[in-house]
């Protein structure tokens, strides 16, 4: 449960990744990254999570800010939610992007949260969340996937001892742009695609994405490949500001000569990654946008879920989103 107070830590603010690199290096497990700090500071006061130095990364400039290139556009880790939601070339070419990310929580929490940050929270289940022994944190039980666990905002997908869901709102658009992501290390510069950086718990129960101790995630790359497509975002959540999604979905598409030349689509918390739709693109790539077709994608979209005790809303919820999303 929540306490009073933090546990004391020690707190490192370098100014360039080289910096933070041989920080994250020296101190190993006993070190902890903050960006934006919401996730970071919230495992804190719980005291479910603890780490004995604090390495800030808010003064790493080099982290920050967006960058036309020739391939497109990159935007560094520690780049604002709300430099993203306001940028120029972002709302014109990616519109998808700033739609998503000006969904995230409130405009007070966009203006401090970092798009690496968001795309690197951990898992909001409420047991995980509380400090009990969940298999995610290390001990042999799922309390949400039991027949009176709280499992509303839980899985349809991909459970695996562990049904939490990922919670960014970004991170399906950054799979349908199809985004690289860039991490840092003292071995140098890895790319990982967008699809392949977030990890379910049939591969590693106690994280989400692919970042290995003493990396960081330095920037993300968007390609021109869906540069000034047909975009359409929609999140559903109980409150229109803070909460996380129930059910979001993200859709890239061109239409040439009346028919779907080219779609990508996503959705998010229904499973322990950004669920890639890619039934529904087969579906829909090369048919004419009408109701029949709307229909069968619907209804391919929701093969092989299954669902928990308290969240069979979300099927329903999930294909009426393909919809909206193909009549859009």
């Amino acid at each position: 449960m929540a306490k009073d107070m933090m546990p004391a830590f020690e707190l490192y603010q370098p100014d360039s990744l080289d910096n933070a690199l041989e920080l994250l290096s020296r101190f190993g497990d006993r070190s902890w990254i903050v960006a934006g700090g919401h996730d970071s500071f919230d495992w804190f006061k719980d005291r479910t999570k603890y780490a004995q130095y604090v390495i800030d990364l808010n003064n790493v400039n080099e982290l920050k800010g967006i960058n036309e290139t020739s391939e497109g556009i990159e935007i560094g880790a520690m780049t604002s939610l709300t430099e993203i939601e306001l940028n120029d070339v972002i709302r014109q070419r990616y519109s998808l992007l700033s739609d998503a990310v000006s969904r995230v929580a409130s405009p007070q929490i966009r203006h401090i949260g970092t798009i690496g940050g968001n795309l690197n929270q951990d898992a909001r289940c409420w047991y995980y969340r509380y400090g009990v022994d969940c298999y995610r944190a290390g001990g042999n039980s799922c309390y949400a996937d039991t027949p009176e666990g709280q499992n509303r905002e839980h899985c349809l997908w991909g459970a695996s001892r562990c049904v939490a869901v990922s919670p960014s709102d970004v991170a399906p658009a950054m799979v349908v742009l199809e985004a690289t992501m860039v991490i840092a290390s003292a071995n140098g510069l890895r790319e990982v695609p967008a699809e392949d950086y977030f990890i379910g718990p049939n591969i590693d129960i106690e994280r989400m994405t692919v970042i290995e101790p003493g990396e960081v995630l330095v920037s993300i790359k968007i390609p021109n490949t869906w540069a000034n497509a047909m975009f359409y975002f929609e999140k559903v959540a109980d409150r229109n500001t803070w909460d996380f999604p129930l059910v979001n979905i993200s859709r890239a598409m061109f239409i040439e000569n009346g028919v779907v030349s080219r779609i990508r689509m996503a959705a998010g918390a229904v499973e322990c990654i950004p669920r890639r739709l890619s039934v529904v693109e087969q579906v829909v790539a090369g048919s004419e946008l009408n109701e029949e077709t709307a229909e069968l994608a619907s209804q391919a979209a929701i093969r092989g879920a299954t669902p928990l005790n308290f969240n069979h809303f979300k099927i329903p919820l999930l294909q009426n989103l393909v919809k909206r999303a193909l009549r859009a």
